[in-house]
């Protein structure tokens, strides 16, 4: 277990604060890190990281999932706006009980939606809190993804729809969730969320 993993205190709400997370395997060094392992990164500053360091044990995995994630929420030429795709990945970490992927994918709903009071309220009461029509369509249907994936349906569809969203939106919803119901279950089982500091 790794030096970092034995003394930490770990956050027991959920928060738009940023939180540490620590792995309770030993990640690679960042300086033992080789050209392969930074080009899998993508982005050379998530050498810093920890939990990329860990991933970076199987580049090619770690590339493929980093280019998925990127693709997901940084590819805005048609879609869902951010903010939903944000959300629904919130909504994802809050139902699984992931605080940190939570925390991280609240602050970029709130910072791109401007709707801070809404995002806390998520946070604070659950994936059952009543966010607006459009953003309770959101929340339902990656509420239903994650649960139990088959019980999403047409009706998660046709809310969605019916909320403004055209298929590309609605396909970004769904890929949103469905990778972040999968990202939570690696996170989880990799390490713990820690109180930064």
């Amino acid at each position: 277990m790794p030096d970092t993993v034995q003394a930490h205190t770990a956050p027991n709400v959920f928060t738009r604060d940023q939180v540490d997370w620590l792995p309770w395997l030993e990640p690679i060094a960042e300086a033992d890190l080789t050209e392969r392992h930074i080009a899998a990164l993508v982005d050379a500053a998530r050498a810093k990281s920890p939990y990329f360091r860990l991933l970076a044990r199987d580049p090619d995995a770690l590339e493929h999932r980093t280019r998925t994630d990127k693709d997901i929420f940084y590819n805005t030429d048609a879609g869902a706006p951010r903010a939903d795709r944000e959300l629904a990945a919130a909504a994802v970490s809050r139902l699984n009980g992931c605080i940190y992927c939570a925390s991280v994918h609240a602050r970029f709903s709130a910072t791109y939606s401007k709707r801070e009071a809404d995002v806390d309220k998520l946070l604070a009461e659950g994936v059952g809190a009543d966010l607006g029509e459009r953003w309770n369509a959101v929340v339902a249907a990656a509420v239903a993804l994650t649960a139990i994936p088959m019980t999403f349906g047409p009706e998660h569809v046709q809310r969605l729809r019916a909320a403004g969203m055209d298929d590309l939106a609605i396909s970004d919803i769904i890929q949103g969730s469905a990778f972040f119901n999968w990202a939570n279950r690696l996170m989880l089982s990799l390490g713990d969320a820690a109180i930064k500091g």
